[in-house]
């Protein structure tokens, strides 16, 4: 499947599940739902995966643990937040730039309308 179908199938996963759930859950909750529906559709994903950071000759074993990251493909990073904040973003790209990852996926769960929470991330830049 090619970055723009997965992801609009994740999109569409997502919507589902706020539809369902509404705002206001723990993050863990919604990832536990969207890592459902994905399982239903044999959609091929990783939870809680640590990435490891090399610094140098340095390699730091766990750097970072990405939500979800589905077909190798998409980093799924999901909050539940009053407001995205810019380092938000910020930190979703490093993720994407250290797993070589090119697309990312920014989703608040904490608003009343989930497409009002997506941001789609591709490396080097962001597309709302």
């Amino acid at each position: 499947m090619k970055h723009s179908e997965l992801t609009s199938v994740v999109i569409g996963i997502c919507i589902k599940v706020h539809e369902k759930l509404g705002p206001g859950l723990l993050e863990s909750v919604y990832e536990e739902a969207v890592c459902y529906e994905l399982a239903k559709l044999r959609i091929v994903f990783s939870r809680q995966q640590g990435i490891p950071v090399v610094y140098d000759e340095i390699k730091l074993e766990l750097g970072f643990r990405a939500d979800v990251i589905i077909e190798q493909k998409v980093i799924l990073e999901l909050k539940s937040v009053e407001a995205i904040a810019p380092v938000h973003s910020k930190t979703v790209l490093t993720y994407m730039r250290l797993a070589g990852i090119e697309v990312g996926l920014l989703i608040n769960f904490n608003v009343a309308l989930l497409k009002d929470g997506i941001t789609r991330l591709v490396l080097d830049r962001i597309v709302k």
